[in-house]
């Protein structure tokens, strides 16, 4: 490591990029948090591994992409790749190659990545070892880390060869790494909660971005009560334009990766519920987030139904979710995800909110907990076509409550879900954790 005196705290961020093929809250998440942090004083090191984060990065151009999505598929496919020459893994990880692998089908599924999954949890001992060690050397060249914050806990197998050859406090964020384990095979799910359990040890603090997935994760993966932290997600109220329902037509949005899990056809089934009733023949609904190649099917059969109902020119798929999600927000007066298992967050209520649009939300995962705190939005069940539908029709018959819930939601973003409150707390409890003994932090 260098050997230079630095006055300034440098976190380095481990973030599995989705190359900007569908709106990924997990990236946006790592980015505002990210920003938040450099405002605050803090530099900022975002290291993308498998995929570029967005399809268009500026902020770290100088950055390679570590453990290339394709070069890492066809390695574990295919052992003899594993002792190939340098240039091609260039040629794999190359820009172009990997814009074309974000597109991909099952690159958002588990299903035939179990093996990998476990294998990089493996880390130092997996068949990745290869990539750790030139992450690890890139990040000894290039960066003076006092933390190491991984985004989450499905790349903790990097925390120990880490702290080995950096000695270096290593961080992770806790966020819906459930929703992944939990759709792979029995045996396959076992053994990767088993593995995450024993490498959660390498790592000194997990930082959860609510407080129910805390107490989900907590005794799955054994953490102790001194290591576990509270952080809800939090943005730069700034970035957003506030306008308020009255001034918008009663349409209805979608904010998410177009996916079955995700609850669409929830959606899609309510509205056309909704739309038997003479009274909202003016309202449309308005559709963004993208999808993977795995999703086609899907949506191909989202859009028939539509079209089957008679509603083809009542919906509208808004197909630029990057910067113009932003334009989306000026389109609709309540949005709705209803994520059929719910979600450890949601970075689209946070959005939504800031931009004046409440959120109508399933009482599943952590949506009661946010929409409490925020006071901008409502929560319905059981999550059915009916019961959205009713909920939705209740916001379009009472423009004042509407009013009101928006007003309340871009209020509760700036007061409880704001960066800059945040960044003094989230740096202070760096250092704290940078300063802890080796005796205090339980890693391996």
């Amino acid at each position: 490591m260098s050997t230079k005196n630095f006055t300034k705290m440098q976190i380095v961020h481990i973030v599995p990029g989705s190359g900007g093929s569908f709106y990924c809250g997990n990236c946006l998440r790592d980015s505002e948090y990210l920003q938040g942090l450099k405002r605050a004083g803090v530099e900022v090191v975002k290291v993308p591994m498998y995929l570029p984060i967005f399809a268009d990065e500026h902020d770290i151009e100088d950055v390679p992409v570590f453990y290339g999505a394709i070069s890492l598929y066809l390695k574990h496919s295919f052992s003899f790749l594993r002792k190939a020459p340098g240039w091609v893994d260039k040629i794999l990880n190359s820009g172009p190659a990997l814009r074309l692998a974000a597109g991909m089908a099952g690159s958002t599924n588990p299903k035939g990545l179990e093996g990998m999954t476990i294998s990089m949890l493996l880390g130092e001992t997996g068949e990745q070892k290869k990539e750790l060690d030139h992450l690890v050397d890139w990040l000894e060249e290039h960066c003076h880390a006092d933390i190491i914050h991984l985004s989450n806990a499905l790349l903790i197998g990097l925390a120990r060869r880490i702290k080995e050859r950096l000695k270096v406090k290593v961080v992770c964020t806790l966020q819906d790494e459930d929703v992944w384990v939990n759709a792979m095979d029995e045996s396959f799910k076992i053994q990767t909660w088993d593995l995450m359990k024993e490498r959660a040890r390498d790592v000194d603090a997990f930082f959860a971005v609510s407080s129910y997935f805390a107490k989900e994760m907590q005794p799955i993966l054994d953490i102790p009560d001194g290591k576990l932290f509270i952080h809800h997600i939090t943005v730069d109220p700034a970035d957003y334009t506030y306008q308020n329902t009255s001034e918008k037509p009663l349409n209805i949005g979608y904010i998410s990766r177009m996916c079955e899990s995700n609850g669409l056809e929830v959606l899609v089934d309510a509205y056309i519920l909704l739309k038997k009733d003479p009274a909202w023949q003016e309202v449309k609904l308005i559709l963004t987030g993208g999808s993977t190649g795995e999703n086609d099917a899907f949506v191909k059969s989202i859009k028939k139904k539509i079209k089957q109902s008679g509603l083809e020119n009542q919906v509208e798929f808004h197909k630029d979710f990057e910067e113009g999600r932003h334009d989306f927000f000026t389109k609709v007066s309540m949005i709705s995800v209803p994520v059929l298992e719910g979600e450890a967050f949601g970075l689209y209520l946070l959005e939504s909110m800031a931009s004046g649009v409440p959120v109508v939300q399933p009482a599943l995962g952590a949506f009661p907990e946010i929409v409490e705190k925020s006071g901008g939005g409502l929560i319905y069940g059981p999550n059915t076509p009916d019961e959205l539908a009713k909920a939705l029709t209740g916001l379009l018959k009472d423009r004042d409550k509407l009013n009101q819930l928006s007003r309340r939601g871009r209020k509760g973003v700036e007061e409880k879900f704001n960066i800059h409150l945040q960044a003094k707390d989230i740096v202070n409890l760096y250092e704290n954790i940078k300063n802890r003994s080796k005796t205090d932090t339980h890693a391996a």
